[in-house]
Protein backbone atom coordinates (compact mmCIF):
# COMPACT_ATOMS: atom_id res chain seq x y z
CA UNK A 1 0.00 0.00 0.00
CA UNK A 2 1.18 3.50 -0.40
CA UNK A 3 1.41 4.59 2.87
CA UNK A 4 3.78 1.52 3.47
CA UNK A 5 6.93 3.32 1.39
CA UNK A 6 5.87 6.80 2.77
CA UNK A 7 5.73 5.61 6.35
CA UNK A 8 8.69 3.19 6.58
CA UNK A 9 10.40 4.69 8.83
CA UNK A 10 7.53 5.49 11.20
CA UNK A 11 5.92 1.94 11.44
CA UNK A 12 7.62 -0.92 13.80
CA UNK A 13 9.11 -4.69 12.10
CA UNK A 14 6.38 -6.75 11.18
CA UNK A 15 3.55 -3.97 12.49
CA UNK A 16 1.44 -4.85 9.63
CA UNK A 17 1.50 -8.49 9.65
CA UNK A 18 -1.83 -10.24 11.24
CA UNK A 19 -1.59 -11.53 14.70
CA UNK A 20 0.50 -14.85 14.96
CA UNK A 21 0.43 -17.50 17.54
CA UNK A 22 -2.30 -17.29 20.62
CA UNK A 23 -4.47 -14.09 21.21
CA UNK A 24 -3.34 -14.07 24.88
CA UNK A 25 0.11 -13.44 23.36
CA UNK A 26 -0.19 -9.89 23.01
CA UNK A 27 0.57 -7.99 19.74
CA UNK A 28 3.37 -6.74 18.62
CA UNK A 29 3.92 -3.09 20.81
CA UNK A 30 3.07 -0.07 18.07
CA UNK A 31 3.28 2.77 20.54
CA UNK A 32 0.17 5.82 20.55
CA UNK A 33 2.63 8.44 19.40
CA UNK A 34 3.78 5.94 16.72
CA UNK A 35 0.06 5.44 15.71
CA UNK A 36 -0.32 9.85 16.19
CA UNK A 37 2.50 10.77 14.14
CA UNK A 38 1.60 8.85 11.25
CA UNK A 39 -2.20 9.87 11.29
CA UNK A 40 -1.26 13.48 12.27
CA UNK A 41 1.53 14.01 9.52
CA UNK A 42 1.68 16.19 6.76
CA UNK A 43 1.57 13.59 4.16
CA UNK A 44 -1.98 13.02 4.95
CA UNK A 45 -2.50 16.70 4.63
CA UNK A 46 -5.11 16.71 7.71
CA UNK A 47 -7.37 13.87 6.83
CA UNK A 48 -10.40 15.73 5.21
CA UNK A 49 -13.53 13.20 4.47
CA UNK A 50 -13.43 11.89 0.93
CA UNK A 51 -9.77 12.56 0.49
CA UNK A 52 -6.61 11.04 -0.44
CA UNK A 53 -5.19 11.68 3.02
CA UNK A 54 -8.41 9.46 4.94
CA UNK A 55 -8.38 6.75 2.25
CA UNK A 56 -4.46 6.39 3.68
CA UNK A 57 -5.16 6.68 7.18
CA UNK A 58 -8.15 4.21 6.54
CA UNK A 59 -5.86 1.93 5.49
CA UNK A 60 -3.44 2.52 7.70
CA UNK A 61 -5.72 1.83 10.61
CA UNK A 62 -7.45 -1.78 8.66
CA UNK A 63 -4.00 -2.94 8.63
CA UNK A 64 -3.43 -1.79 12.55
CA UNK A 65 -6.79 -3.99 13.28
CA UNK A 66 -5.63 -7.02 11.66
CA UNK A 67 -2.38 -6.98 13.33
CA UNK A 68 -3.99 -6.68 16.54
CA UNK A 69 -6.08 -9.58 15.96
CA UNK A 70 -9.31 -8.24 15.41
CA UNK A 71 -11.81 -9.43 13.07
CA UNK A 72 -12.87 -7.66 9.80
CA UNK A 73 -16.30 -6.33 10.66
CA UNK A 74 -17.12 -4.17 7.72
CA UNK A 75 -19.17 -5.19 4.58
CA UNK A 76 -18.28 -8.43 2.44
CA UNK A 77 -15.70 -9.03 4.77
CA UNK A 78 -13.63 -6.76 5.26
CA UNK A 79 -12.59 -3.96 7.17
CA UNK A 80 -14.99 -1.11 5.58
CA UNK A 81 -18.37 0.03 5.73
CA UNK A 82 -18.32 3.07 2.82
CA UNK A 83 -20.94 5.37 3.09
CA UNK A 84 -21.70 8.13 0.12
CA UNK A 85 -23.33 11.48 1.01
CA UNK A 86 -24.11 14.93 -0.18
CA UNK A 87 -22.16 17.37 1.97
CA UNK A 88 -24.36 20.14 3.55
CA UNK A 89 -22.15 23.08 1.72
CA UNK A 90 -23.69 21.70 -0.87
CA UNK A 91 -26.21 24.13 -2.49
CA UNK A 92 -28.62 21.89 -3.07
CA UNK A 93 -29.43 21.10 0.39
CA UNK A 94 -29.23 18.36 3.41
CA UNK A 95 -27.19 15.66 4.02
CA UNK A 96 -28.24 12.86 1.91
CA UNK A 97 -26.96 9.40 2.90
CA UNK A 98 -27.05 7.38 -0.40
CA UNK A 99 -26.44 10.08 -2.92
CA UNK A 100 -24.12 8.89 -5.82
CA UNK A 101 -24.25 12.33 -7.77
CA UNK A 102 -21.10 14.06 -9.33
CA UNK A 103 -21.44 16.23 -5.85
CA UNK A 104 -21.28 13.62 -3.77
CA UNK A 105 -18.18 12.05 -1.63
CA UNK A 106 -17.84 8.46 -0.28
CA UNK A 107 -16.44 7.79 3.04
CA UNK A 108 -14.94 5.14 5.16
CA UNK A 109 -15.64 3.50 8.55
CA UNK A 110 -13.24 0.86 9.17
CA UNK A 111 -14.35 -1.65 11.96
CA UNK A 112 -12.41 -4.64 13.67
CA UNK A 113 -14.06 -7.08 15.91
CA UNK A 114 -12.76 -9.11 19.27
CA UNK A 115 -15.46 -11.60 19.31
CA UNK A 116 -14.95 -13.20 22.79
CA UNK A 117 -18.30 -15.28 22.19
CA UNK A 118 -20.55 -13.33 24.50
CA UNK A 119 -23.34 -11.89 24.71
CA UNK A 120 -22.85 -8.32 24.39
CA UNK A 121 -21.02 -6.26 22.35
CA UNK A 122 -19.37 -3.04 23.64
CA UNK A 123 -18.92 -0.25 20.98
CA UNK A 124 -15.61 1.56 21.15
CA UNK A 125 -15.18 4.53 19.12
CA UNK A 126 -13.02 7.32 17.81
CA UNK A 127 -13.27 9.45 14.84
CA UNK A 128 -10.00 9.76 12.56
CA UNK A 129 -10.96 12.02 10.04
CA UNK A 130 -10.25 16.19 10.50
CA UNK A 131 -10.11 19.06 8.86
CA UNK A 132 -7.67 19.02 5.71
CA UNK A 133 -6.30 22.28 5.05
CA UNK A 134 -8.77 24.89 6.48
CA UNK A 135 -12.19 25.31 5.78
CA UNK A 136 -15.62 25.15 7.38
CA UNK A 137 -15.03 24.44 11.40
CA UNK A 138 -11.37 26.14 11.18
CA UNK A 139 -10.51 28.89 13.51
CA UNK A 140 -7.30 29.76 11.67
CA UNK A 141 -7.27 32.95 9.98
CA UNK A 142 -4.82 33.22 6.48
CA UNK A 143 -3.99 31.25 4.18
CA UNK A 144 -5.12 27.14 4.15
CA UNK A 145 -2.42 25.18 5.89
CA UNK A 146 -2.86 21.39 7.26
CA UNK A 147 -4.98 21.10 9.98
CA UNK A 148 -3.14 17.83 11.46
CA UNK A 149 -5.68 16.98 14.15
CA UNK A 150 -3.23 15.52 16.15
CA UNK A 151 -5.31 15.95 19.62
CA UNK A 152 -8.53 15.71 17.60
CA UNK A 153 -8.50 12.90 17.16
CA UNK A 154 -5.59 10.98 16.09
CA UNK A 155 -5.48 10.52 20.16
CA UNK A 156 -8.49 9.04 20.25
CA UNK A 157 -7.75 6.57 17.80
CA UNK A 158 -4.56 5.87 19.49
CA UNK A 159 -6.34 5.22 22.68
CA UNK A 160 -8.83 2.80 21.20
CA UNK A 161 -5.97 0.57 19.66
CA UNK A 162 -4.13 0.58 22.66
CA UNK A 163 -7.42 -0.33 23.94
CA UNK A 164 -7.57 -3.49 21.77
CA UNK A 165 -4.31 -4.08 22.23
CA UNK A 166 -4.80 -4.67 25.65
CA UNK A 167 -8.35 -6.15 25.54
CA UNK A 168 -7.77 -9.15 23.23
CA UNK A 169 -5.02 -10.34 26.08
CA UNK A 170 -7.47 -10.29 28.91
CA UNK A 171 -8.40 -13.57 30.56
CA UNK A 172 -12.18 -14.44 31.32
CA UNK A 173 -13.22 -12.67 34.25
CA UNK A 174 -12.97 -14.86 37.50
CA UNK A 175 -16.82 -14.03 38.65
CA UNK A 176 -18.01 -15.15 35.90
CA UNK A 177 -15.84 -16.85 33.38
CA UNK A 178 -17.40 -14.62 30.25
CA UNK A 179 -16.21 -11.77 28.70
CA UNK A 180 -17.96 -9.31 26.20
CA UNK A 181 -17.14 -8.80 23.11
CA UNK A 182 -15.84 -5.28 21.90
CA UNK A 183 -16.37 -3.93 18.30
CA UNK A 184 -13.61 -1.19 17.53
CA UNK A 185 -14.94 1.37 15.13
CA UNK A 186 -12.68 4.61 13.72
CA UNK A 187 -15.09 6.81 12.29
CA UNK A 188 -15.27 9.49 9.21
CA UNK A 189 -17.14 12.37 8.70
CA UNK A 190 -17.69 13.45 12.55
CA UNK A 191 -16.15 16.64 11.68
CA UNK A 192 -19.08 17.43 9.01
CA UNK A 193 -21.92 16.27 11.58
CA UNK A 194 -21.20 12.92 13.36
CA UNK A 195 -21.99 11.25 9.61
CA UNK A 196 -20.05 8.09 10.42
CA UNK A 197 -21.30 7.56 13.43
CA UNK A 198 -24.79 8.38 11.93
CA UNK A 199 -24.91 6.05 8.96
CA UNK A 200 -23.13 3.04 10.95
CA UNK A 201 -26.17 3.78 13.90
CA UNK A 202 -28.49 3.44 11.46
CA UNK A 203 -26.77 0.53 9.27
CA UNK A 204 -25.41 -1.44 12.13
CA UNK A 205 -24.06 -5.32 10.89
CA UNK A 206 -24.60 -6.31 14.80
CA UNK A 207 -27.78 -6.05 16.83
CA UNK A 208 -27.88 -2.75 18.84
CA UNK A 209 -30.07 -4.50 21.35
CA UNK A 210 -27.04 -6.29 22.74
CA UNK A 211 -24.81 -3.42 23.04
CA UNK A 212 -24.63 -2.56 26.72
CA UNK A 213 -22.54 0.35 26.29
CA UNK A 214 -20.69 2.96 23.67
CA UNK A 215 -17.35 4.51 24.69
CA UNK A 216 -16.58 7.70 22.49
CA UNK A 217 -12.82 8.88 22.72
CA UNK A 218 -12.54 12.29 21.23
CA UNK A 219 -9.42 14.82 22.34
CA UNK A 220 -7.54 12.75 25.00
CA UNK A 221 -4.16 14.16 24.26
CA UNK A 222 -3.79 16.66 26.14
CA UNK A 223 -4.61 15.81 29.72
CA UNK A 224 -3.34 19.13 31.98
CA UNK A 225 -0.90 18.71 34.99
CA UNK A 226 -3.73 18.71 37.56
CA UNK A 227 -5.25 15.56 35.88
CA UNK A 228 -8.74 17.31 34.52
CA UNK A 229 -10.55 14.58 32.79
CA UNK A 230 -13.93 15.19 31.56
CA UNK A 231 -16.35 12.42 31.30
CA UNK A 232 -19.80 13.34 29.27
CA UNK A 233 -23.10 10.41 29.20
CA UNK A 234 -22.96 9.73 33.11
CA UNK A 235 -26.79 10.41 33.39
CA UNK A 236 -27.29 7.81 30.40
CA UNK A 237 -27.22 5.09 32.47
CA UNK A 238 -27.81 4.86 37.03
CA UNK A 239 -24.46 2.94 36.97
CA UNK A 240 -22.13 4.82 35.80
CA UNK A 241 -21.47 7.59 38.28
CA UNK A 242 -20.38 4.81 40.87
CA UNK A 243 -18.25 2.86 38.98
CA UNK A 244 -16.24 5.66 37.37
CA UNK A 245 -15.62 6.92 40.67
CA UNK A 246 -15.02 3.12 41.92
CA UNK A 247 -12.40 2.67 39.37
CA UNK A 248 -10.81 6.39 39.26
CA UNK A 249 -7.32 5.74 39.93
CA UNK A 250 -6.74 9.51 40.73
CA UNK A 251 -8.00 11.65 38.20
CA UNK A 252 -9.73 14.98 38.95
CA UNK A 253 -13.15 14.24 37.34
CA UNK A 254 -15.69 16.45 35.59
CA UNK A 255 -18.81 14.48 35.11
CA UNK A 256 -21.49 15.65 32.45
CA UNK A 257 -24.60 14.01 32.79
CA UNK A 258 -26.13 14.83 28.99
CA UNK A 259 -25.35 11.89 26.22
CA UNK A 260 -26.03 14.64 23.61
CA UNK A 261 -22.84 16.38 22.32
CA UNK A 262 -20.78 17.49 19.24
CA UNK A 263 -19.45 14.42 18.95
CA UNK A 264 -20.07 10.57 17.87
CA UNK A 265 -21.68 9.12 21.17
CA UNK A 266 -24.47 11.50 20.50
CA UNK A 267 -25.47 8.97 17.56
CA UNK A 268 -25.61 6.00 19.70
CA UNK A 269 -27.63 7.19 22.67
CA UNK A 270 -30.34 8.33 20.47
CA UNK A 271 -30.42 4.52 19.89
CA UNK A 272 -30.92 4.42 23.52
CA UNK A 273 -27.70 3.08 24.09
CA UNK A 274 -25.88 4.14 27.47
CA UNK A 275 -22.68 6.50 26.31
CA UNK A 276 -19.44 7.97 27.90
CA UNK A 277 -17.37 10.46 26.20
CA UNK A 278 -13.89 10.61 27.71
CA UNK A 279 -12.24 14.44 26.65
CA UNK A 280 -9.44 16.37 28.31
CA UNK A 281 -10.46 19.91 27.38
CA UNK A 282 -9.93 22.36 24.16
CA UNK A 283 -6.98 24.29 23.90
CA UNK A 284 -5.57 27.69 21.79
CA UNK A 285 -4.43 24.88 19.31
CA UNK A 286 -7.77 23.75 18.41
CA UNK A 287 -9.20 23.14 14.86
CA UNK A 288 -6.19 25.04 13.70
CA UNK A 289 -2.70 24.42 12.42
CA UNK A 290 -0.76 23.94 15.08
CA UNK A 291 -2.54 20.87 16.46
CA UNK A 292 0.65 18.66 16.15
CA UNK A 293 1.33 15.34 17.67
CA UNK A 294 4.69 16.63 19.56
CA UNK A 295 2.54 18.84 21.93
CA UNK A 296 0.71 15.84 23.03
CA UNK A 297 0.42 14.38 26.45
CA UNK A 298 1.72 10.45 25.59
CA UNK A 299 1.85 9.33 29.88
CA UNK A 300 -1.77 10.82 29.93
CA UNK A 301 -2.67 9.06 27.47
CA UNK A 302 -1.93 5.63 28.92
CA UNK A 303 -3.54 6.89 32.12
CA UNK A 304 -6.44 7.31 30.32
CA UNK A 305 -6.57 4.44 28.49
CA UNK A 306 -5.31 2.30 32.13
CA UNK A 307 -8.70 3.57 33.62
CA UNK A 308 -11.15 2.81 30.65
CA UNK A 309 -9.85 -0.88 31.16
CA UNK A 310 -10.59 -0.93 34.79
CA UNK A 311 -13.57 0.22 33.44
CA UNK A 312 -14.29 -2.32 31.09
CA UNK A 313 -12.94 -5.23 33.81
CA UNK A 314 -15.86 -3.56 36.16
CA UNK A 315 -18.73 -3.42 33.43
CA UNK A 316 -18.07 -7.02 32.60
CA UNK A 317 -19.28 -7.91 35.95
CA UNK A 318 -21.91 -5.66 35.45
CA UNK A 319 -24.85 -7.75 33.31
CA UNK A 320 -27.55 -4.81 33.51
CA UNK A 321 -26.78 -1.79 32.52
CA UNK A 322 -29.88 0.10 32.17
CA UNK A 323 -30.54 3.33 29.47
CA UNK A 324 -31.83 6.20 31.01
CA UNK A 325 -32.80 9.56 28.62
CA UNK A 326 -30.94 12.94 29.84
CA UNK A 327 -31.87 16.39 29.66
CA UNK A 328 -30.54 17.77 26.22
CA UNK A 329 -28.24 20.52 27.47
CA UNK A 330 -27.48 21.75 23.77
CA UNK A 331 -31.38 23.04 23.92
CA UNK A 332 -30.99 25.80 26.77
CA UNK A 333 -27.92 27.31 24.86
CA UNK A 334 -28.69 30.64 24.84
CA UNK A 335 -28.10 32.33 21.74
CA UNK A 336 -26.02 35.44 21.11
CA UNK A 337 -24.76 38.15 18.45
CA UNK A 338 -21.95 38.92 20.08
CA UNK A 339 -18.44 37.38 21.71
CA UNK A 340 -15.41 37.87 23.90
CA UNK A 341 -13.09 35.99 21.73
CA UNK A 342 -11.83 34.19 24.05
CA UNK A 343 -11.77 30.28 24.25
CA UNK A 344 -13.75 28.93 27.64
CA UNK A 345 -12.01 26.28 30.25
CA UNK A 346 -14.46 23.65 29.86
CA UNK A 347 -12.99 21.60 32.72
CA UNK A 348 -12.93 24.00 34.72
CA UNK A 349 -15.07 23.42 37.99
CA UNK A 350 -14.66 26.56 39.75
CA UNK A 351 -17.31 29.20 40.01
CA UNK A 352 -16.90 31.66 37.07
CA UNK A 353 -15.58 31.20 33.44
CA UNK A 354 -12.58 30.67 33.38
CA UNK A 355 -10.35 31.67 30.04
CA UNK A 356 -8.54 29.07 28.27
CA UNK A 357 -7.28 31.04 25.30
CA UNK A 358 -7.57 34.74 24.12
CA UNK A 359 -8.09 35.63 20.10
CA UNK A 360 -6.23 38.15 18.55
CA UNK A 361 -8.08 41.35 17.71
CA UNK A 362 -11.21 40.62 19.43
CA UNK A 363 -12.94 42.42 22.13
CA UNK A 364 -11.46 40.44 25.15
CA UNK A 365 -7.70 40.96 23.59
CA UNK A 366 -8.42 44.98 23.32
CA UNK A 367 -9.66 44.84 27.18
CA UNK A 368 -6.78 43.33 28.41
CA UNK A 369 -8.48 39.95 29.08
CA UNK A 370 -5.63 37.02 29.82
CA UNK A 371 -5.68 33.34 29.77
CA UNK A 372 -6.03 31.86 33.24
CA UNK A 373 -8.48 35.25 34.10
CA UNK A 374 -11.63 34.08 35.83
CA UNK A 375 -14.70 36.08 34.84
CA UNK A 376 -17.16 36.43 37.18
CA UNK A 377 -19.18 39.42 36.37
CA UNK A 378 -20.27 40.29 32.67
CA UNK A 379 -22.45 44.02 33.16
CA UNK A 380 -24.67 43.54 35.80
CA UNK A 381 -25.09 39.35 35.69
CA UNK A 382 -22.98 37.30 38.12
CA UNK A 383 -20.97 34.83 35.80
CA UNK A 384 -21.24 31.52 38.08
CA UNK A 385 -20.43 28.92 35.05
CA UNK A 386 -20.72 28.65 31.62
CA UNK A 387 -24.40 28.75 31.11
CA UNK A 388 -24.62 32.05 33.17
CA UNK A 389 -22.09 33.39 31.11
CA UNK A 390 -23.61 32.31 27.67
CA UNK A 391 -27.32 33.80 29.40
CA UNK A 392 -25.13 37.42 30.14
CA UNK A 393 -23.23 37.41 26.94
CA UNK A 394 -26.83 37.09 25.07
CA UNK A 395 -28.27 40.05 26.49
CA UNK A 396 -25.89 42.59 24.18
CA UNK A 397 -25.53 43.44 21.12
CA UNK A 398 -22.68 44.66 18.52
CA UNK A 399 -21.88 48.20 19.77
CA UNK A 400 -23.13 47.54 23.21
CA UNK A 401 -19.85 48.35 25.81
CA UNK A 402 -20.02 47.27 29.44
CA UNK A 403 -18.31 46.20 32.73
CA UNK A 404 -16.31 43.07 33.27
CA UNK A 405 -15.13 41.49 36.60
CA UNK A 406 -12.53 39.05 36.25
CA UNK A 407 -10.66 37.16 39.36
CA UNK A 408 -6.52 37.37 38.35
CA UNK A 409 -3.70 35.54 40.16
CA UNK A 410 -6.12 36.49 43.59
CA UNK A 411 -7.28 39.45 43.42
CA UNK A 412 -10.32 41.22 41.33
CA UNK A 413 -9.64 43.10 38.19
CA UNK A 414 -12.29 45.52 36.29
CA UNK A 415 -12.43 46.21 32.77
CA UNK A 416 -14.18 48.04 30.01
CA UNK A 417 -15.05 46.32 27.35
CA UNK A 418 -16.73 46.47 23.84
CA UNK A 419 -18.67 44.77 21.39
Amino acid sequence: MKYNKVFAGILLSGMLLGAAGCRKSPAPEVSMQEDVNLLASDSLAGRETGTEGARIAAEYLADRMEGLGLQPAGLDGGYYQSFSFRPRTDPHGEVAFGDTSDSSVTAMNVLGLLDNQGERTVVIGAHYDHLGMGGEGSLHRGDPDIHNGADDNASGVAVMLRLARELAAREPAAATGSRDNYLFIAFSGEEMGLLGSNYFAKNPNIDLGEVPYMVNLDMVGRLRPDSTLSISGTGTSPVWNQILRSQNPGFKLVLQESGVGPSDHTSFYLQDIPVLHFFTGQHPDYHRPSDDADKLNYEGMEQIAGYILDLTAAMEKQREVAFRKTKNESEEVPRFKVGLGVVPDYLFDGTGMRIDGVSEDKPAQRAGLQKGDVVVQLGDSTITDMMSYMRALSSFEPGDSTTVVMERSGKRVTAEIGF
